[in-house]
């Protein structure tokens, strides 16, 4: 789900992901699946986000903090 696995392709993977944030793997795969199945929408948690920004500047990948967030759904006409 998004945007978690864009992130998480960007930054090397779930594995180089897990090693930058201190989280196991199953964590991480959480990032990607819907909350019925016990994830987290597509959402990284804020602390694993600044974790994954600071990695990301100091290895020079292109990463913003607003792609944290997913696009707002469009508005239903009335």
């Amino acid at each position: 789900m998004e945007p978690a696995k864009t992130i998480i392709d960007r930054m090397g993977g779930v594995e180089a992901v897990a090693a930058i944030t201190g989280r196991h793997v199953s964590r991480v795969y959480r990032w990607m699946y819907p909350r019925e199945r016990g994830g987290t929408d597509g959402l990284i948690p804020q602390l694993e986000a600044r974790k994954l920004l600071t990695h990301a500047r100091a290895s020079n990948i292109s990463l913003s903090a607003d792609e944290f967030f997913s696009a707002p759904a469009p508005a239903e006409a009335s």
